[in-house]
This record gives C-alpha cells, structure tokens and sequence, in this order.
C-alpha cells in the first residue's frame, strides 16, 4: 500500500485549467479516487461535504481556493467568504483565506502565498512529531502505548500529520509499543482514515470502539491520549472531534496524559474561550445511519449531530506546537509560542 497519502494539492494541468485535487476521504479505505474542484463552489461543497477534512488540510485547500477565485472571476474575497462558511469551526480555513488575501493584488503573489502555506505546514507537522514523541517518550520509554480520537496524519494535513505524526514519529524511533484507534462515530474517520495510514505504515494497531476506550483506559493498556484540535481558545479550551471531551475527561480519571497537538496556525487568541467557539451541527442521518446507509434509527426519531465538541483547558496536559510545548497557564503560554518568531528553535517541552 502506498505510503505517500495527501489531502490536497494544486495542479495545473494544461487540459482543464488550474484546480484544487482533493483526495475523496468519504470513500476511503475501499476506494482511493481524487476530486479536481476548478472553482470555489465545487472546493467549498467538497469541504462541506467531508470530501477533504482536518484542520490544517483545511487552510492549505482554502488558500489554494481563494487563488481559484482570483483566477476565476476576479474576486477572491467572494471566494474567502464562500469558504469560511464551509466548516466555521475550523479555524484554519479563515486564517489561509485572510493571510492569502493580504498577499497582495494578483493571482501570482496569491498562489505563491498558498504554497507557502502548505510548505509551512509540513515543516510544522514534523516539527510537531519530534516535540510530542519526547513528551511521550519521557513519560514510557521504549514501549508507549497510545490511543488517538478521529484522524489527525497525512490525510488531514500536508505532511506526516499533528497528534498522528506524533505516533509515526514514536514509530519510526521504535518507542511505540501500540496505537489504540478510537473509530469516531458517526463518520468513522479513525476506523476508516486512521487505521488506513497506520496499515500502509505498518504501525501496530487495534480499532476500538468509542465506548472501548475506557475499558483500555481502566486495564493500565494507555500510556497517554493524542489528539488533534480545530480550534484552539486563548485560555486552552480546545475544539476538537466530537468525542474528544469524553476521553479527556476519562484521561483525568485514570491519570492518563491527555496531549494536544496542533500547529500555531489552529490557535485563536482573538477567542477567549471555547464558549465563544462556533460548533457546527450536521445532518441528523448521519447519527441515524451508518454511512449514509443502513439504518440504525427509526426515521423517525430525531437526532442532534455537533461535529465537534469543547474540551476544558484544565483538562489538557500539554499542547504541542511546531514552536513548542504550551502549558498551564495557557493564557500565558499559548500567547508566548504564538508570538514567537516561526524561524526560531521549538521551545523544550
């Protein structure tokens, strides 16, 4: 199985113009098949639609988007704002378009902005692999079992992946014992992305039910819990994949390490708390039914379907950034990291 997965890339092909090449992940892992969206309208619905998703994906597909709608019709602004209110929680999507847009006037400065983008958001995942395999590396040397919530690697970013790169990196240095993978109903993203990439990379691995992870948790068999973020508020509140409060909460109870990973990028500091974050409510059927297929639910019965849930900072050991290790007080610490110069060394954790 190939190894070298992506979200999103730019192409320009001379037959059909430029366009964004989106990696279908709503068909993963029975069928590997790329969407080319040459315009924003088609960028947007597969962004909606769950075609491309993870945060930091996200921002590249977006800066690449906005540069779509400057090619297009001259108006990337329209483009910016078609976007951001594709997945309003996913913080990345509106800093790519306002820091595409500031590029200046031309689609060219654009373009090369995007790129940047994404060649900034490899450099960070790698950066963010190495600051978390110490941290987990100094807790259980050799041997750390880990267990992660949705999916957070190559199919969610442009390069090894955040809370992911973290266990590919663990992996490559030979300190991971075993990946537990939550399957993250309703979508299954760590069932069908997530164990996909630990399979193609030959990393040790189960899938567990959702409902499992507290039994692993209760039998000693977790060594510490990696997860992803959305959006990240000033004071460490943390959206993430709904579900993830739960296991943050069940870390708390076990004294498990509950550890964050997420690029500089994913930080909000314009948002006090997670209070103030946006959840986005999705289709109903999609807890009703597995898939968009079978049927679990009487159609007639209601369903509520937040696509992410709010973590409590004080629930959060430690979040990893490319340019360091944020801890409590993260009004303080998480306003530190995102100030600091993106050519300067990581911060030790």
């Amino acid at each position: 199985m190939k190894t070298d997965l992506f979200a999103v890339r730019w192409v320009t092909e001379r037959m059909g113009g430029p366009a964004v090449r989106v990696l279908d992940q709503t068909l993963l892992p029975s069928q590997v098949q790329v969407v080319d969206c040459r315009d924003v309208g088609t960028l947007a619905e597969a962004i909606r639609a769950l075609r491309i998703r993870g945060a930091p994906a996200l921002g590249v597909a977006a800066g690449y988007g906005v540069v779509l709608g400057a090619l297009a019709d001259g108006d990337p602004a329209a483009a910016a704002r078609l976007l951001i209110a594709a997945r309003p929680t996913a913080v990345n999507v509106r800093w790519a378009c306002e820091r595409v847009l500031a590029a200046g006037d031309g689609a060219s400065r654009m373009l090369a902005e995007a790129r940047r983008i994404e060649e900034e958001n490899r450099a960070a995942c790698e950066a963010i692999g190495a600051g978390g395999a110490a941290l987990v590396e100094a807790r259980r040397s050799g041997s750390a079992r880990v267990l992660t919530h949705c999916n957070t690697g190559m199919l969610a970013c442009q390069g090894i992946g955040t809370a992911f790169g973290i266990v590919r990196t663990l992996f490559e240095q030979g300190a991971l014992a075993h990946l537990w993978v939550d399957e993250t109903r309703p979508l299954l993203q760590g069932a069908r992305l997530t164990a996909f990439e630990a399979a193609a990379l030959g990393i040790p691995h189960a899938v567990i039910s959702d409902g499992a992870a507290a039994g692993v948790m209760s039998a000693g068999d977790v060594d510490a819990v990696l997860v992803g973020a959305d959006r990240i508020a000033a004071n460490g509140d943390t959206a993430n994949k709904v579900g993830t409060c739960g296991l943050a909460v069940l870390a708390r109870h076990y004294g498990v390490p509950f550890y964050v990973a997420a690029p500089i990028s994913t930080i909000d500091l314009a948002t006090q708390t997670g209070a103030a974050i946006p959840i986005e409510l999705r289709d109903p059927d999609e807890v009703r039914t597995v898939l968009g297929g079978t049927w679990v639910a009487p159609v007639a019965s209601p369903a509520h379907n937040p696509a992410f849930d709010i973590t409590p900072a004080q629930l959060v050991t430690a979040i990893v950034t490319e340019r360091g290790v944020a801890r409590a007080p993260y009004e303080t610490s998480l306003r530190r990291l995102s100030s600091v110069s993106a050519s300067a060394p990581a911060e030790p954790g």
